[in-house]
């Protein structure tokens, strides 16, 4: 997978990725954490329990200690979900500013079995939040704010991510990529949105809405940046 930049540009693109999804956990209220999201089954509250975990894991890889089953252990995120996911997201936003971060090996078990250069393994964490991001304002129904430069860098990499039968597979990290039809918005020159290219790369449904039944009531904040029209997908 060619990544795009240098590995300090990827830091600071997984920042403001990370940072995002930051911004709109915080947005959830004690009644939206049943709420269901573009993730399969999960919940949103077991959506950020996900994040949270991952945070810690790819914090712990990116000190070479991935292989240690417990750093990617999900945890309960107790009373406080937004403040547990804030504290996940600072120890993975710190552990990437280390000193020396561009030459270790990172070890992602849920990935691959072969050591990760660093900086491939920052581009795939990159990739996961701004997804993960959509997946959490559209369960609140909330405008993801992610600049287009910042799209335009994750397109080629959620691009490369394998697709295929690997995807159906139990446990697998995205479903399979899906093919963007005539509703995906457009910009001025009539090509898609880069944000439904990404979603769709990734195997999610830039039309994405709550499906009908208990908790999977009305939105509390705004519409998503993408009209919803379709069913879910992706993790």
């Amino acid at each position: 997978m060619e990544l795009i930049g240098t590995p300090a540009d990827l830091v600071l693109l997984d920042r403001i990725a990370v940072l995002e999804s930051v911004r709109v956990v915080d947005e959830a209220r004690s009644g939206d954490w049943g709420r269901p999201t573009p993730c399969g089954r999960w919940t949103l509250r077991e959506l950020v329990e996900h994040m949270a975990a991952q945070h810690h894991g790819f914090a712990a890889a990116s000190r070479e200690e991935g292989a240690d089953a417990s750093a990617w252990r999900t945890r309960d995120l107790g009373d406080d979900p937004a403040g547990a996911y804030r504290t996940a997201a600072t120890a993975v936003l710190d552990a990437f500013a280390s000193p020396g971060l561009p030459e270790r090996q990172f070890t992602l078990p849920e990935i691959t079995v072969r050591p990760v250069p660093a900086p491939r393994a920052v581009g795939f964490h990159f990739v996961d939040y701004v997804a993960h991001a959509w997946d959490v304002a559209s369960a609140l129904g909330l405008a993801v704010r992610l600049p287009e430069p910042v799209l335009r860098e994750a397109l080629p990499i959620a691009r490369a991510v394998p697709d295929g039968d690997v995807r159906r597979a139990p446990g697998a990290a995205f479903r399979p990529g899906l093919a963007l039809d005539e509703g995906i918005p457009s910009d001025r020159r009539g090509r898609p949105g880069t944000l439904p290219l990404v979603l769709a790369a990734l195997g999610r449904s830039p039309d994405w809405t709550p499906p009908p039944g208990p908790g999977a009531g009305p939105p509390p904040h705004t519409s998503p940046t993408v009209p919803n029209r379709a069913s879910p997908a992706g993790r």
